[in-house]
């Protein structure tokens, strides 16, 4: 018996979907909405590193290893491999490579390979855009993006839809040049709204509604006296606020909680290895609040803290949303796996 495997390069990848964000919204949606619903396998992040300390995984990097299976309309297991090179640009490469292997959840055998780095970009913004629907105020109209590559223009792009009321961004990196292109490059795809590289972040996130941190730092650069009332602060990487802006929340949610204690690596997942955050503590889950076990934001005043550590099966779901158009098109590249 022969057996074929399906090859989508970036390119195919772009155009079976995994481009549209509003269509991954929709899959990270279903996926966190699944899993409340127990249709999912997340087994966890195995992360290998170089080095030995934080300071030289932001020089030497990683690759994790993210497999899990997911049901409903997409009932597909596989895996999402991603390195992390975080030299890269000065190679003139991007930082994140992925790759998705998809397999039958019934025979178990591989029936895909593809390009997942846009798809892992794309899912990550619209983790934040799922939050940003649930969880800031509806007339929402200043945020401020911390982190000005890759995961930051795809976080303004969820924002812009989810909330379309944003007309002022400002946008901070630890490098000017890197904020002011970034602030070029979004004024030229989003006319309409002012885009505003600073300096440093202070006075940018006490005028903010949404506040959004897709950084490399490892110490905080958000402190909670810049917060103001109803706004919705993002952790998205690592130790970027305060333990006291998580203190100062009104409510404090998070995609998975098992998966970020896990990771231990963002404000909160310290501050409950520390003994500082209890379970308890965690207002909801983002599925939870979609399948309506759980409030969003019940006022204009709340501060909400929200933290997301991400998991290998909203990947597979915008993946797997694509293969089945890459098979109903003809699309991609057909290799004899077994001959």
């Amino acid at each position: 018996m022969s057996v074929d495997i399906l090859f989508l390069n970036d390119q195919e990848m772009s155009q079976l979907g995994a481009s549209d964000m509003k269509a991954v919204i929709h899959d990270v949606e279903r996926a966190y909405i699944l899993t409340e619903e127990g249709d999912v396998l997340s087994p966890g992040k195995c992360v290998m590193r170089w080095g030995s300390t934080p300071e030289d995984e932001n020089v030497y990097g990683r690759i994790n290893a993210m497999p899990g299976f997911i049901g409903g309309e997409y009932n597909m297991a596989g895996i999402k491999w991603i390195g992390s090179g975080p030299m890269n640009y000065k190679k003139g490469l991007p930082r994140a490579s992925v790759t998705i292997i998809l397999n039958d959840p019934d025979t178990k055998l591989p029936v895909c390979v593809a390009d997942g780095t846009e798809v892992s970009a794309k899912r990550t913004g619209a983790s934040g855009g799922v939050a940003m629907k649930l969880l800031s105020r509806e007339d929402a109209s200043v945020m401020t993006i911390c982190g000005a590559g890759a995961q930051g223009r795809t976080q303004l792009e969820a924002a812009l839809i989810v909330r379309p009321t944003l007309k002022k961004i400002y946008v901070y990196d630890i490098r000017m040049e890197s904020s002011r292109r970034f602030a070029e490059e979004a004024l030229a795809r989003y006319p309409g709204i002012e885009v505003i590289p600073v300096e440093t972040p202070e006075a940018a996130v006490r005028e903010s509604d949404i506040i959004v941190t897709v950084t490399l730092a490892n110490d905080p650069i958000i402190h909670s006296e810049w917060l103001k009332k109803g706004c919705l602060l993002m952790n998205m990487a690592d130790f970027e606020v305060s333990y006291n802006c998580v203190k100062k929340a009104d409510k404090i949610v998070v995609d998975n909680w098992e998966t970020i204690k896990h990771r231990l690596v963002s404000t909160v997942a310290l501050m409950a290895h520390e003994g500082l955050i209890k379970d308890e503590d965690i207002h909801a889950q983002l599925g939870q609040i979609l399948t309506g076990a759980k409030s969003g934001r019940e006022n204009d005043d709340e501060i909400i803290y929200f933290n997301a550590v991400g998991t290998g099966i909203l990947d597979l779901a915008v993946a797997t949303r694509c293969y089945h158009e890459a098979v109903k098109t003809g699309r991609g590249i057909s290799l004899p796996y077994w001959v």
